[in-house]
């Protein structure tokens, strides 16, 4: 085995599914930004009073949103604005607090209050969204994993990894889908996982390092 491959292997067993997929979750973390910077400039311009008044209200919120030390004005606001956590409840069957609840999702899942995270993950309505959507999927399944529920876990990662296939999140997706499936001991559901990722994401960046983690579940197949 290559030193590469090593450190893969030890990076592959670590405890925390968080952990092993630092990078996935900072690409979700920068992708819900992305989605609340367009959110806001649609509901501003398009919906109703009151919707462009929760709309209006998440701007300040959007800003402490990936900074850890600010994870908390973002939930609870900060005197002048309201939180997440308030937008949510206040403004509810709205699509500003349906985003809120999935910001929310995020940002418990880092700071590592998982169910939490997932009481507000499930108060996320699907969208249609190629984005948002898959990504509450993956984050319900993010949580589940830290509480090692992995069965869960799995069923999360393979919607997501289904909800709106393309190679940025499909693959991580099924990349988390097939650690669980080791967690499981279901070393067979485990390459299934990972062959898709290198049959039909072979450009994704998690193809890179596939190999290694088919091999390692192949070696468990009875």
């Amino acid at each position: 085995m290559s030193k590469n491959e090593q450190t893969e292997t030890k990076a592959v067993k670590k405890g925390s599914f968080v952990e092993e997929n630092g990078k996935s979750l900072l690409f979700i973390a920068g992708a819900i930004l992305l989605l609340g910077a367009i959110a806001l400039y649609y509901f501003a311009s398009y919906l109703p009073n009151r919707a462009e008044k929760a709309s209006a209200q998440m701007y300040k919120a959007e800003q402490y949103i990936g900074v850890d030390s600010l994870a908390n004005k973002a939930i609870n606001g900060d005197g002048g604005y309201p939180g997440l956590a308030e937008i949510a409840e206040e403004y509810d069957n709205t699509k500003s607090a349906n985003l809120a609840n999935l910001y929310l999702g995020g940002i418990y899942l880092r700071k590592g209050e998982y169910n939490k995270a997932i009481e507000s993950l499930n108060k996320y309505s699907s969208t249609g969204s190629i984005v948002a959507d898959p990504l509450a999927l993956g984050l319900l399944g993010d949580a589940h994993s830290e509480l090692k529920e992995y069965d869960k876990a799995a069923s999360f990662y393979q919607k997501a990894a289904d909800k709106a296939s393309n190679k940025f999140t499909s693959p991580m997706f099924l990349k988390k889908l097939g650690l669980v499936k080791e967690a499981l001991k279901d070393y067979k559901g485990a390459v299934e996982a990972y062959q898709k990722i290198k049959n039909q994401y072979a450009d994704s960046q998690e193809a890179a390092t596939i190999e290694t983690y088919i091999a390692r579940a192949e070696l468990q197949v009875k």
